[in-house]
């Protein structure tokens, strides 16, 4: 996926065409690298996320509203002091960077007129939002980098603000013919490389969709095009660069098996064919929304669950490395029975020995075999028949006690492999917070004090709804599966579960009716994508009425047992409409 100088350019076009003279009225900051603006124009009202997550730097229109923290940040404050009424007087990119500057004005403490510039970098790890003076002298930013981070570029307040030329790279709207030829010239990589190495705003897509429309192999070395290559590939990088100007953009993702490929605000010709599929915008922004939200929301659940997945990890690892020393003892248990059969043997031939001897040679009667036997020859026939007894004995006890333990040991792998496919289910803040109680109760994370107040539970099970018509609730966590199936099912509904491995407990509510088989085959699927087994092609799936569902004695919540369930294999989807 590209971020890149074009979509930049699409995305500043629309910018321009809804905020240019708008008024902004709100400022939150629901993430420490977030901001979200509310800005009001004589039409409409609208949200403006940005963010400078260096994992997923962002900027979109959107219909969502984040809540922010109870205290604002200190940058928040400083751009609610200085610009929470500002207008809008312009919004601009300079060249082809990836960078969005928007020029603000406003009333100061005194009544008059100034401006200031907020400037949103999106370059991946160096991504941030700065707030400077109309000259450029920086206020503040989202993020502080001083000259022990970069020597490149300090951003800290009182520098003056500057575009880092890390690399001399040409800018692709103003490059001129000869300029071009010659950078290619002396660039060994090969072509689509060479593109955006030598270019500003390019990207991989976009070097690659360039050498297509010039039929040109992308994989030759740009240093061995001839002249008429060189110069129809600039004409053709040039055609694309009016279409930038000109603002002619094409918004569209690249799909392939209903999972996104590729986006761009240009046509990708070179998608065309092989099995991949394009699906069309009218707006960037609405591009950007439909692919970051639940991108940026997985990525940042996983940011705030990195601890408690952590202490599973942890605590899996431990108990992995004790099961599998159990299971070695367990092993060496499997000899008991012989030593029995040596203090037997021994107790009917002992009067054979006269003493000394270091072996006794007799018939097994229980195999009709020849047997040797092994003695201690400074031991009497009773001794080391008692000798083995004890033996025996021994590894019975230790066969009793470390099969209660493997089962132990195995009963907690499980409830703590449930609790890891628990967190990558997770979508929202308050997914964690069942999850984090069970922890707690559990003894995996210590309560801070017993008298606390109990954490608010608003999180709730996924709730679809199948192409029948059948409503299905899909737990997300242990807790959710227990409720769903004990207390919220009833006899004659429908429970689903991946076979054999950790997942969701997955409800069809049959209200009396019977089910088609669409709808087994939809919560089949379901249930597969909520399981440990999401990435593979296939999942085998248990199903059952819920009735013949039994809760396991003294198991952690979620854990049930049954018998005579029917099975189906499904491919692991959720694409039901989810009723929120």
């Amino acid at each position: 996926m590209a971020f890149d100088g074009i979509v930049i350019a699409n995305l500043v076009r629309d910018l321009k065409e809804r905020l240019e003279g708008a008024r902004i009225t709100k400022i939150a900051q629901p993430e420490k690298d977030e901001l979200l603006f509310t800005i009001k124009n004589y039409r409409e009202s609208c949200r403006l996320l940005m963010s400078a997550s260096a994992s997923l730097p962002l900027i979109y229109f959107t219909d969502t509203n984040k809540p922010g923290p109870m205290t604002a940040p200190n940058f928040c404050m400083l751009l609610r002091k200085h610009i929470g009424s500002g207008r809008i007087l312009s919004v601009s990119q300079p060249g082809l960077e990836r960078i969005i500057r928007f020029e603000i004005e406003h009333l100061d403490e005194m009544g008059d007129l100034r401006r200031k510039l907020l400037i949103i970098e999106l370059m991946g790890k160096h991504s941030n939002i700065i707030f400077c003076r109309e000259d450029g002298i920086i206020l503040d930013s989202i993020k502080h980098v001083s000259s022990q981070i970069s020597s490149v570029r300090e951003v800290l307040p009182g520098r003056a603000y500057f575009i880092p030329q890390t690399t001399e790279k040409l800018n692709p709207l103003e490059v001129s013919e000869a300029q071009f030829t010659d950078r290619m010239r002396r660039t060994p990589a090969p072509v689509q490389k060479a593109l955006y190495l030598n270019l500003t705003g390019l990207s991989p897509i976009a070097g690659t969709e360039i050498c297509h429309l010039a039929s040109i192999d992308g994989d030759l070395s740009a240093n061995e095009l001839s002249e008429a290559e060189l110069i129809h590939l600039y004409h053709t990088l040039s055609l694309l660069m009016e279409d930038v100007r000109e603002g002619r953009f094409a918004p569209n993702i690249i799909c392939r098996n209903g999972e996104p490929a590729e986006f761009a605000s240009i046509p990708l010709t070179c998608f065309d064919g092989g099995g991949y599929e394009t699906k069309e915008y009218d707006s960037i922004s609405r591009l950007l929304e439909d692919y970051y939200a639940s991108r940026d929301a997985v990525t940042r659940i996983r940011q705030k669950s990195v601890d408690l997945r952590k202490i599973v990890q942890t605590a899996l690892e431990r108990n992995y490395k004790k099961y599998d020393l159990q299971l070695k003892q367990l092993k060496d248990t499997e000899k008991r029975d012989k030593y029995k059969i040596y203090g037997e043997l021994l107790n009917t031939y002992g009067y054979e020995l006269t003493g000394g001897e270091k072996e006794l040679r007799c018939l097994n009667y229980y195999t009709n075999e020849e047997i040797r036997i092994p003695l201690d020859p400074q031991l009497t026939a009773r001794e080391n028949s008692q000798r083995f007894f004890d033996k025996y004995n021994k590894l019975k006890r230790t066969f009793e006690a470390m099969t209660q333990q493997t089962e132990e040991t195995k009963k907690e792998i499980d409830h703590l492999e449930s609790i890891a496919t628990s967190l990558e289910i997770a979508l929202k803040e308050d997914d964690l917070v069942q999850i984090k109680e069970e922890l707690m109760e559990y003894g995996y994370i210590k309560r801070r004090h017993a008298g606390g107040k109990k954490p608010r539970i608003t999180s709730k099970p996924f709730h679809y709804l199948s192409s029948d018509g059948f409503h299905i609730y899909v737990g997300k966590n242990n807790y959710q599966n227990e409720e769903l199936t004990f207390k919220f099912a009833t006899g004659n509904d429908w429970w689903f579960h991946a076979k054999g491995i950790p997942g969701s407990h997955v409800i069809v509510k049959a209200e009396n009716r019977e089910l088609p088989d669409r709808t087994f085959e939809e919560a089949g699927a379901l249930a597969a994508y909520y399981s440990k087994g999401r990435g593979n092609d296939k999942v085998e799936i248990d199903y059952i009425q819920k009735k013949h569902i039994r809760k396991v004695a003294g198991a952690a919540p979620g854990f049930v047992i049954y018998h005579t369930n029917y099975s189906l294999v499904a491919e692991p989807k959720a694409d039901l409409r989810e009723i929120v």
